[in-house]
């Protein structure tokens, strides 16, 4: 044990150094500042393989870095492209996903690149065609990364260009001139991270349809406090398709299956649904985890097909659960959005979730009830965040210990009450 009298450890003095050591101190920080950043992206690419939401709650790695880093939407999206280019993807059925740039991942770890430099290299790799061999592509990342040791991200992506050139000399092909003819498609895919997403081509009519309908609710949100809504226009829009599948499904003047409003089936065991362990089956999806579908449960047209052992049908309920007109005018004037603490998500973006479980026999009355917007209801769901009515009637959220030992409970201060 150090004596009371030792000396005490200061920081550098650094106006008496002389200039050549200040040079290559700054150099040397420079260098355990990319060597740093290239262990954290290792540790979140492991986090990434082993399933985001399983591992923290969050829906996205991107999610992840912006709520655990509290830094901008833009720089969280970048470090994740970063984490996902630079290591291999989680393995969906097979192997897993190889890395777009193992070769940038090798320097970055030396510590010789930093994050600019990282990103043209992996953008002009993304541009690469598929139709070009391996060892061609890993050639061109070499050169590419031993010119990153000596020049910025304008240079690298001058180079990238010419070997762009080189590597897909015709470009990409001409795009069709008369889209009037074009054949609408939809494709369901899944990405690297795990997520899943839509691609598809539109006709004139159905894609101005569409706009036209979601146009007015990917707006920004009005600022609160001077917050303004920090959501990117994609990011708007993915919100505003959330919410105009959402309508469809609960409208009852849209076509629905077998002469009811559009519904979703969910088949699990009994066993599954008491224990919280196992898989669901989700009509027309396939197997989802039993908390997620719990999550739908909560308020959403669902039609919970519960099993017994030998595989009879014990009960197939209807969405008794669902709040009332009442409860969901209560419920926006008490918490006025998503009440999780920052959430700006007004109360048509937010559904209501059940504190105490449906499951566990909890009451559909508003003291067991919170609005939460789709990202946080998942959250809750995911993680160790906890939430409950305090004694004044408003909802408070306690984080998970690793993000506060404290256990100090937070709410929102985003929505204006009356």
């Amino acid at each position: 044990m150090a004596s009371d009298d030792a000396p005490q450890e200061t920081s550098t003095e650094w106006w008496r150094v002389d200039t050549a050591t200040l040079h290559a101190r700054k150099q040397e920080l420079e260098i355990l500042k990319r060597r740093a950043d290239a262990e954290q992206n290792a540790i979140l690419a492991e986090i990434n393989s082993r399933g985001v939401r399983g591992c923290s709650g969050h829906s996205t790695l991107a999610a992840l870095i912006f709520e655990d880093f509290l830094v901008t939407d833009k720089e969280a999206s970048a470090r994740a492209d970063r984490v996902l280019a630079l290591h291999p993807g989680p393995a969906i059925g097979g192997d897993p996903e190889p890395p777009l740039a193992p070769l940038t991942a090798q320097a970055a770890a030396e510590g010789a690149i930093g994050g600019s430099q990282i990103d043209a290299i992996i953008r002009t790799l993304a541009r690469i065609p598929s139709t070009v061999p391996e060892d061609d592509v890993r050639a061109g990342e070499a050169i590419l990364v031993e010119l990153a040791r000596r020049a910025g991200p304008r240079q690298i992506a001058r180079a990238g260009r010419r070997l762009l050139d080189e590597l897909d000399p015709d470009g990409k092909e001409p795009r069709n001139e008369d889209p009037k003819d074009t054949r609408p498609e939809l494709r369901f895919v899944k990405h690297r991270d795990g997520t899943l997403g839509l691609k598809g081509t539109l006709d004139l009519e159905t894609y101005a349809r569409l706009k036209s309908d979601l146009d007015p609710m990917a707006k920004p949100h009005k600022a609160i406090d001077g917050v303004r809504d920090s959501r990117t226009q994609d990011e708007r829009y993915g919100d505003a398709f959330t919410d105009y599948v959402r309508l469809k499904t609960t409208s009852r003047n849209l076509p629905g299956q077998a002469g009811e409003a559009t519904h979703i089936l969910i088949t699990m065991s009994y066993d599954d649904l008491i224990r919280d362990i196992g898989e669901a089956h989700l009509d027309l999806v396939g197997p989802i985890s039993a908390t997620d579908a719990r999550i739908l449960a909560c308020d959403a047209r669902v039609r919970p097909g519960v099993l017994g052992t030998a595989g009879e049908p014990l009960d197939i309920g209807r969405s008794k659960r669902t709040v009332s007109l009442a409860q969901k005018y209560a419920l926006t004037l008490r918490d006025g959005g998503c009440a999780f603490p920052g959430c700006d998500m007004p109360v048509p973006r937010c559904t209501a979730h059940h504190i105490v479980f449906w499951r566990h026999h909890g009451e559909t009355k508003i003291d067991n009830l919170v609005l939460l917007c789709t990202k946080h209801h998942r959250l809750i769901h995911h993680s160790e965040w906890k939430v409950q009515i305090a004694q004044d009637g408003l909802p408070e959220f306690t984080p998970p210990t690793y993000l506060d030992p404290t256990g100090t409970p937070r709410r929102n201060t985003m929505h204006l009450r009356t």
